[in-house]
């Protein structure tokens, strides 16, 4: 009997042994190497539904954790001209009447909380619809119709953005952005022929907010798939069109031929910032070649409720990578599952688009934000496809590394090792991660028996359960640090510059 349990342990052990972790190539890091700007363009801005969420509770209170996290200043969302919002009327006579007042809510409530709004133009009001039937299949049943009237819909424009001057002044509102529509070359817009209308749209829109005040930033064409932004500059250009930024979107797993028009092998990971790189090079083959691109929706692949797991944040680091120097700003769709573009939310974690999940519970994707809001101002060229270095301006470095395993793939663990000069070799570290074991809330919901309505209590045990915590704290040996990696391990490392 005896022996037969020390076979068995020793089988044991050597099943041990052969689990697979990967040993990779040193990244070497020098301190004092030449370094770039590193503007934290992956975190200035968020999506988020449309307008009228923005007065709930539960989106004010998802907003301000997010911009705890990341210090966000702007925000995205549909339809602030939505019938639901009341801006647009007509009288008995068939003349216009114009309320403001659920907009100044919407705004008021915004920067309240320190976040400014980038302005996207639409819907359009049922009243001021040439076809008021044209309804869109998401659950709010936006109008995505053209006006009835380019004159009335002139005239609606400049009473908002003249009531928006009014009552925040100038300074305040040139601050912001306004982007006219949303996806004009899909289902958003029934224009016909559809480039067509929209160019005509944006037109009119951007001469009618600069007639309230130059000062006014207008763009688009907010397109999906970066699709038409070649076409459209060349029509600002041919027509005198006022243009002062570029928008378009593009995600993970929108496929190849959307994006480029071709059937290339182009891994989910990479499709992003290749999509942002060929609206970079229109950009500058245009004859307005220095306009900013702003990239205002975006998010990683959503297979295998991968989007409420700890993949979003390897993928963010993948993306923020790749990106650097290509676009502005970048906004991820969404901030908070208070979101209704297929009703309700029933309940937490059904792979949704945000950074909380519904009442409140910080998704892992939540913690992966704050901790990659740690990287420093400065980047440090590197050639590992695995890690962001970066430099504080107290000259200690933030360094993130990451174990990045599609939702569809099956990886495994792998050891890191960073090799660094120009710090002391027996330099301070702290250490940071978002795993799952680390900031994994799926696993505590599901841990709890996946309620449908989690109470605030279970809410605040689950956020408190999995908060990263504090940093574990250790030493560089011999300038060197090894890091074990689980998969879609997401390490958040800060070395001091001093001993």
């Amino acid at each position: 009997m005896k022996r037969h349990l020390l076979s068995a342990l020793w089988c044991i052990f050597l099943l041990l042994l052969s689990v697979p972790v990967r040993a990779q190539e040193p990244i070497t890091i020098d301190a004092n190497a030449k370094t770039t700007p590193f503007p934290h363009f992956w975190e200035q801005m968020f999506g988020s539904g449309r307008a009228n969420l923005t007065l709930r509770e539960s989106y004010r209170d998802d907003m301000r954790a997010v911009k705890q996290a990341t210090n966000f200043q702007y925000v995205r969302f549909h339809g602030i001209l939505h019938d639901e919002n009341g801006v647009y009327n007509e009288d008995e006579h068939g003349e216009p009447v114009y309320n403001f007042a659920y907009v100044d809510q919407v705004y008021d409530g915004l920067l309240r909380n320190g976040v400014r709004p980038f302005v996207e133009i639409s819907f359009m009001p049922k009243k001021l619809a040439f076809n008021p039937d044209a309804l869109h299949p998401f659950w709010y049943k936006q109008n995505v119709s053209p006006p009835k009237s380019m004159e009335r819909w002139d005239a609606l424009i400049v009473q908002f953005a003249r009531h928006l001057v009014e009552r925040y002044g100038i300074d305040e509102v040139a601050q912001w952005y306004f982007e006219v529509w949303n996806e004009p070359n899909i289902d958003f817009w029934n224009g016909i022929p559809r480039e067509e209308s929209y160019f005509d749209l944006y037109a009119h829109t951007a001469r009618a907010l600069k007639s309230v005040s130059p000062r006014l930033r207008v763009g688009g064409p907010a397109t999906a798939a970066s699709a038409w932004v070649d076409e459209f500059l060349k029509y600002d250009s041919e027509n005198h069109v006022p243009v002062d930024f570029v928008s378009s979107h593009g995600y993970a797993d929108d496929t190849v031929e959307n994006l480029f028009g071709t059937h290339e092998d182009i891994p989910m990971d990479d499709r992003v910032c290749r999509a942002i790189a060929k609206v970079r090079g229109q950009i500058r083959a245009s004859t307005m070649p220095h306009l900013p691109l702003f990239w205002t929706e975006w998010n990683v692949q959503g297979m295998n409720e991968s989007r409420d797991t700890s993949f979003v944040g390897t993928g963010l680091a993948n993306t923020i990578r790749e990106c650097d120097g290509k676009v502005d700003m970048m906004s991820f769709w969404t901030f908070s599952d208070v979101f209704e573009e297929g009703g309700p939310i029933a309940k937490p974690f059904e792979g949704q688009f945000g950074l909380r999940a519904k009442g409140g519970i910080n998704k892992p994707s939540f913690y992966a934000f704050a901790l990659l809001h740690k990287l420093g101002e400065e980047r440090l060229a590197n050639p590992s496809k695995n890690a962001i270095v970066t430099r504080n301006n107290d000259g200690s470095l933030a360094i993130a590394v990451w174990n990045l395993v599609d939702p569809d793939q099956h990886g495994s663990a792998k050891s890191v090792e960073l090799k660094l000069s120009g710090v002391a070799k027996d330099a301070r570290v702290t250490i940071e991660r978002v795993d799952d074991t680390h900031g994994n809330t799926l696993a505590a919901y599901k841990a709890i028996g996946s309620p449908i309505d989690p109470t605030e209590k279970q809410v605040d045990a689950m956020n408190k359960e999995t908060s990263p915590g504090t940093p574990q704290e250790t030493r560089l040996t011999n300038g060197q640090l090894t890091l074990h990696l689980d998969v879609n391990a997401l390490v958040l490392i800060r070395v001091s510059k001093q001993d």
